[in-house]
């Protein structure tokens, strides 16, 4: 699919060339054309100088055969009025929007506009790692039913199979990382040292489930 980027600082370079590496089509947009360096040589999309809020300029980024728009330069307000005229004049559907406010960017949420906000995701990340596994989930749905938790491997599961962690736990282990590598569990799949687990649970069953992840399987 055809994708137009408005903003080529170190996300938006990157995110072109994952792009173009998936073999999409990419144009970028960029009021300085000295950020178009970031692109590298490689760089095979269209490169436009430009406001990404204005409709010729998006028009010239090929905005009218586009798939979908991320707006994410350096200003929120730039970034924000920039979906919403690719959204609304132009019809994308796919658009996303990076918003370093965080209460800006539930409002914009709300009104329809994905939006990343990079300062509560940054801090989101920096929590899960500073307090202890299962103090603050990976995900959690709307409703704040499910969740999604990191768990490792606890010494005394090591060796058990994950059939038995999961009835025991009442959770669901969504896919296992080992040696850098993604496993999906099957039934006869067991528990390794150095294993990261990947589980969904229910909210009010979070409480037992670590529970018997610290304490290890029951004997049966």
């Amino acid at each position: 699919m055809h994708v137009v980027i408005m903003g080529c600082g170190r996300v938006g370079s990157a995110l072109a060339r994952s792009l173009e590496d998936r073999n999409h089509t990419v144009s970028v947009i960029d009021s300085n054309p000295d950020a178009f360096r970031r692109l590298g040589p490689s760089f095979n999309g269209l490169k436009v100088t430009g406001y990404g809020f204005d409709q010729q300029v998006l028009t010239d980024a090929g905005i009218e055969r586009a798939e979908a728009f991320a707006a994410v330069s350096s200003g929120d307000n730039s970034n924000i009025i920039a979906a919403r005229v690719a959204r609304e004049t132009f019809g994308i559907q796919q658009v996303v929007a990076r918003i370093y406010d965080p209460g800006r960017a539930e409002v914009y949420q709300r009104l329809g506009i994905t939006t990343v906000a990079t300062v509560k995701w940054t801090a989101d990340q920096v929590l899960r790692r500073l307090l202890p596994a299962g103090a603050e989930p990976d995900f959690r749905d709307p409703s704040g039913t499910i969740r999604l938790d990191q768990v490792p491997a606890t010494e005394a599961w090591v060796g058990e199979r994950t059939v038995k962690f999961q009835e025991q736990s009442k959770c669901r282990i969504a896919w296992i990382d080992r040696l850098g590598e993604g496993i999906l569990p099957t039934r006869e799949s067991v528990i390794q040292e150095g294993d990261m687990l990947h589980v969904v649970l229910r909210e009010e069953n979070a409480t037992h489930a670590y529970t018997v992840i610290d304490n290890g399987p029951e004997e049966e």
